[in-house]
């Protein structure tokens, strides 16, 4: 899949698989059409974090069509993925972040945290600069690139297109002082995050505020069951990985996110609670 603001890894979190998000320049975007050439990352999703590290280490690497890979050294990610996390400090999600989300979702949440403490990590509080919820530079910067590319075809309402499509394109109509705005701020953010999380090797969040939902409730113009959209506006990676299921048989996904150029760290982490779980290998059940 393509990571703009979630793409790998809400797609995972609502079908029970594991999604990486790399960071943006690790995987080639030669040859995918673009939404937004500053935050477009290509990633795997697959069954688990071993086959996400295995398909991580084919796809990764400099890219002579890709300038954005140059000069950045691929890494061996199945080199260290059974090395456990013993010792390794995992913040959680601040009190003030866990408003929204569904119970389920955030007793799944818990309950992968107490898992990832039981193999040895030490499960640690953070304070983080604002509430994850409102890192919104990145909506502004994709909107506006996507516009840029493809606003002239959505302006013309004889172009065959999706409403939906139409109008989220539409919306990057905007002033270009917004526009570097945004740029702007994603810098100071990204300092700012950095920072916070410097005691951690990893923070942990859900993926998604709910379950998946049936296709005819969902809103087009809402993205509230993303919790995503930070990483890629400050240039981190990420992991998504089953961490449960609803009442009703829906997965529930939690998030590993890293450091820049941590897919390695995250894929460890991520391979570590599979190895103490069994949410991955969990099929559908019959229709």
């Amino acid at each position: 899949g393509t990571d703009t603001g979630g793409s790998v890894r809400i797609p995972a979190a609502f079908n029970g698989l594991t999604g990486l998000k790399v960071t943006f320049g690790r995987i080639s975007n030669h040859g995918i059409c673009p939404l937004s050439p500053s935050l477009d990352t290509p990633g795997p999703i697959a069954r688990s974090a071993l086959d996400a590290a295995t398909l991580f280490n084919a796809m990764q690497g400099e890219d002579p069509l890709d300038p954005a890979t140059q000069g950045i050294i691929p890494v061996d990610a199945l080199s260290g993925l059974d090395l456990g996390i013993a010792g390794l400090r995992l913040g959680r999600l601040p009190e003030a972040d866990r408003a929204g989300f569904q119970p389920e979702v955030l007793a799944a949440y818990d309950a992968a945290l107490a898992t990832l403490a039981g193999v040895g990590a030490q499960v640690v509080p953070v304070t983080l600069p604002m509430r994850l919820s409102s890192y919104t530079m990145a909506s502004a910067v994709m909107h506006g690139e996507a516009y840029a590319l493809y606003g002239a075809l959505a302006d013309d309402d004889t172009t065959p297109m999706d409403r939906g499509v139409r109008a989220r394109i539409r919306a990057g109509a905007m002033p270009v002082e917004r526009y570097l705005q945004a740029q702007w701020a994603r810098q100071i953010n990204t300092s700012r995050f950095l920072a916070a999380i410097a005691d951690v090797d990893a923070l942990l969040t859900p993926t998604t505020t709910t379950a998946a939902i049936p296709v005819a409730d969902v809103d087009e113009s809402s993205t509230a069951a993303t919790i995503t959209r930070f990483v890629n506006q400050l240039g981190l990676c990420a992991l998504a990985v089953p961490c449960g299921y609803t009442a009703q048989g829906l997965p529930l996904s939690l998030q590993i996110v890293c450091r820049g150029f941590a897919e390695a760290l995250a894929l460890r982490i991520g391979h570590a609670f599979q190895q103490a779980t069994r949410f991955h290998l969990r099929e559908p059940g019959g229709l």
